[in-house]
């Protein structure tokens, strides 16, 4: 039998019975369609977390704070405890293996003004010599500090926030030009000295961050060495009693950030830092329960899929035991006209994998379609199922992400469910005796 005679012959069998046939497929499509939206909710779910974590900071990155917070076995708080950070301990951070870089960070709240307006940004001083190594974006305008001119001040893509009138009743935010207006720095941490003139620093050198929906955007960056020459000078138009205080800040640090070389030895940095007696944390901390969380889900939902298409399976292999107890006769006069039992089998088998083909591309069909509407309007129900997961977020969410290799994956299954479904009744059909076959009213 030519491959043509086969295709002709079970197409015109499956239309011979169209209400039969429908209902199998739309079996076939319900089950691809599962497997589809199920396993793309997985993967739409899983690559929010990785993003959402990666918003928050590199994965790569481990950061030792002065008071941290200490959680049980089921990750919930127990207490908080102090930790004295100094360069004492950044070299025994340096020296720890697979770190490639670490610098201490000083954290101040300083003052801009310009003008009548002012506004607060939040400083964070690190060694300059890091900013390559921590990823640091690249810059709308200016530059970065070097080591002929490291008095740049970075300010994120949000920062400064806005400035304001702090005489002006209702306090209206203003939006300065950075790179035109006269821009002073001030701290704000004590008071001034009777007969001293305050501190101020006229900014020369600024720069401005692209855009990165990070940490970075929220955020001003300076080299350490230069912030604490400028805070120095600041402490000096302080009282004796105050200035010994502000130096006191600049002895320690408020955290350390390291950077890991690879993501897989972030837990084992972890635990070389708490053999040195301090704790630390990770944003891979939290990615990981998020991780198992999210392939829980998916395994969940695979198997509902899977469920789905083991019922479409049953429907199919149904469907071809009845067509064969249908065509009995017409088996019997297909074996008595020459036709071979491999002939027969192959018929068979292409009906059954007709119906999953037809059945998996419009189960595909459908399963964009799904995505697209889970996507648009799923934001509710999302909200409501991870509503105590504060890490997730439902803004500009993708909920249903369908990767090229499952539309694929899917009609295969779809296929290869027809042609084992059918693999039996195929079977059972060459077994039957034409002389037989012959008898049996038509």
């Amino acid at each position: 039998m030519r491959i043509s005679d086969l295709f002709v012959m079970g197409l015109k069998n499956l239309s011979r019975r169209k209400a039969r046939t429908i209902l199998t497929i739309l079996g076939v499509i319900i089950g691809s369609l599962s497997i589809i939206i199920m396993i793309s909710i997985g993967n739409g779910m899983n690559s929010n977390f990785n993003s959402q974590v990666m918003q928050q900071g590199s994965l790569t990155t481990v950061t030792v704070n002065s008071m941290a917070d200490i959680f049980d076995e089921d990750n919930q708080y127990v207490s908080s405890k102090e930790q004295a950070l100094n360069d004492n301990l950044v070299e025994q951070i340096k020296a720890l293996e697979h770190v490639r870089a670490v610098s201490p960070i000083i954290q101040a709240y300083v003052s801009l003004t310009a003008g009548k307006y002012m506004s607060n940004v939040s400083i964070m001083a690190m060694n300059m010599d890091t900013f390559e190594d921590f990823d640091f974006p690249t810059l709308q305008y200016g530059e970065y500090p070097t080591q002929e001119d490291n008095s740049a001040i970075i300010f994120g893509f949000s920062q400064p926030y806005a400035f304001y009138n702090p005489n002006s009743r209702n306090y209206q935010e203003v939006q300065v030009d950075l790179q035109k207006q006269k821009v002073i720095l001030k701290f704000q941490d004590y008071q001034v000295a009777p007969k001293k003139k305050e501190f101020t620093l006229p900014l020369k050198n600024i720069a401005k961050m692209v855009q990165t929906n990070s940490e970075f955007d929220y955020y001003t960056y300076m080299d350490i060495n230069y912030f604490k020459k400028i805070f120095r000078e600041y402490c000096n138009t302080l009282s004796l009693q105050d200035r010994k205080k502000a130096l006191k800040t600049i002895q320690s640090y408020n955290q350390i950030k390291l950077n890991v070389d690879n993501i897989n030895n972030v837990e084992k940095v972890q635990d070389d830092i708490e053999k040195l007696g301090f704790t630390s944390f990770s944003m891979l901390q939290y990615l990981l329960p998020l991780q198992d969380a999210s392939k829980t889900l998916q395994m969940v939902l695979g198997a509902l899929g899977f469920v789905s298409m083991l019922a479409s399976a049953i429907s199919i292999a149904n469907t071809m035991v009845m067509s064969i107890y249908e065509r009995t006769k017409e088996i019997g006069i297909m074996k008595v006209l020459g036709c071979t039992i491999k002939d027969i089998r192959k018929l068979f088998l292409f009906e059954a994998g007709m119906i999953g083909l037809f059945g998996g591309i419009i189960g595909i069909v459908f399963g964009y379609i799904a995505s697209y509407v889970v996507n648009k309007f799923g934001g509710p129900i999302f909200q409501a199922l991870m509503s105590g997961n504060y890490m997730y977020d439902t803004t500009n969410t993708r909920f249903s992400i369908i990767p090229l290799y499952l539309p694929i994956a899917s009609l295969g299954i779809s296929i290869l469910v027809g042609l084992v479904s059918g693999y039996f009744p195929a079977r059972r059909a060459t077994k039957i005796s034409a002389i037989e076959a012959m008898k049996t009213e038509g």
